[in-house]
């Protein structure tokens, strides 16, 4: 059947016999309409394979029937990072569920303040989701002002009246921490995310909490951009340097694998001599040699969770904040006791 040739609601409404207007109110679920005669009519489009045009159901309710995301990020980095691609994956499985689509804008972050106004301006979405949090995140305030329903991943830590999915780091790193504490390592680095980004600040606040609650010393912490490149370089100055550690907990599984080969070069073997601890448990994690101990998270789960909420936001619906499953530490043969 070609574009011209598909069934218009003229057909529904033949078919049932009823009139244009009567088709119209009882697809779009409006009142006054019998339910025998909608139930005729929604029989009649069934039969049919009538479908409704996405740009037609805009314009009768100024709804764009479409979501956005705007990440400042390096296109690289995104290509890199395993948790973007799951986490839009459950964000589309929901879209599609309901008729909705994407718009996803990468921009520099000196242009991600303009980019939520575009989309705003120009009506291209009904909503966002907000990622990568900032300590004292300024994009709160500026999607209130724009009106833009919004929902957030993790609670930011300013005040906001947005529904947030409840992803929480640190169990996770203070699970990692215990465990190599457990074996019995005493000198624990970490290499941890960007410390404007919340997730990277928790993480770290939750490695010093952690070290502390096991009784042992503060450990020294590089400051990385969660790119393989960026742990490469972070565990190079671990290594070199004239007290080195003999585990290491990254903020990621990226840095981690990049530091298992770094750690090679050095001539430092893991786990016998250094134990390495990565972050979401990505698939590569089992399979890399030593394969890597984690922290799994399921970034899918909370893009179907987070479409989820934004849709019923949108809707004009109540929705509160979403719990989603603590993160787990999955024991592989990267850990092991510390050298004697």
């Amino acid at each position: 059947m070609t574009r011209d040739d598909r069934p218009t609601i003229r057909d529904v409404a033949r078919v049932a016999g009823v009139s244009k207007g009567t088709v119209s109110f009882a697809l779009n679920g409006r009142p006054g309409v019998s339910e025998d005669t909608r139930e005729r009519i929604l029989a009649a489009a069934r039969d049919l394979g009538w479908t409704p045009s996405t740009k037609a159901r805009a314009l009768s309710v100024s709804r764009a029937f479409a979501v956005g995301i705007v990440l400042a990020r390096e296109p690289e980095l995104l290509g890199a990072d395993p948790f973007f691609p799951a986490f839009i994956a459950g964000v589309e499985r929901t879209l599609s569920d309901r008729g909705q689509a994407l718009v996803l804008q990468v921009v520099p972050e000196s242009e991600e303040e303009a980019g939520y106004r575009r989309l705003a301006d120009a009506g291209r979405v009904d909503g966002v989701f907000l990622l990568d949090l900032r300590v004292a995140d300024s994009r709160i305030a500026l999607l209130t002002e724009l009106g833009l329903p919004a929902v957030s991943i993790a609670r930011p830590d300013v005040p906001s009246a947005f529904p947030a999915v409840l992803v929480d780091d640190r169990p996770g790193i203070a699970a990692a921490v215990s465990h190599l504490a457990g074996l019995g390592h005493r000198h624990v680095a970490h290499v941890a995310g960007p410390s404007h980004f919340l997730h990277g600040s928790r993480r770290r606040r939750a490695f010093d909490e952690a070290l502390a609650s096991a009784g042992l010393p503060a450990g020294p912490v590089v400051e990385a951009d969660f790119s393989a490149a960026g742990g490469a370089a972070a565990t190079h100055t671990l290594l070199a340097g004239p007290d080195r550690p003999t585990a290491i907990v990254y903020s990621n599984d990226l840095m981690a694998i990049a530091g298992l080969s770094v750690a090679i070069e050095h001539g430092v073997a893991v786990p016998a001599q250094l134990s390495v601890t990565g972050f979401d448990n990505t698939d590569l994690a089992g399979y890399v040699s030593p394969a890597l101990t984690s922290v799994r998270t399921d970034p899918y789960l909370w893009g179907r969770k987070a479409a989820e909420a934004l849709l019923d936001l949108i809707d004009g619906g109540t929705v509160d904040d979403v719990p989603v499953p603590a993160a787990q530490l999955v024991i592989r043969a990267s850990t092991a006791p510390p050298p004697l």
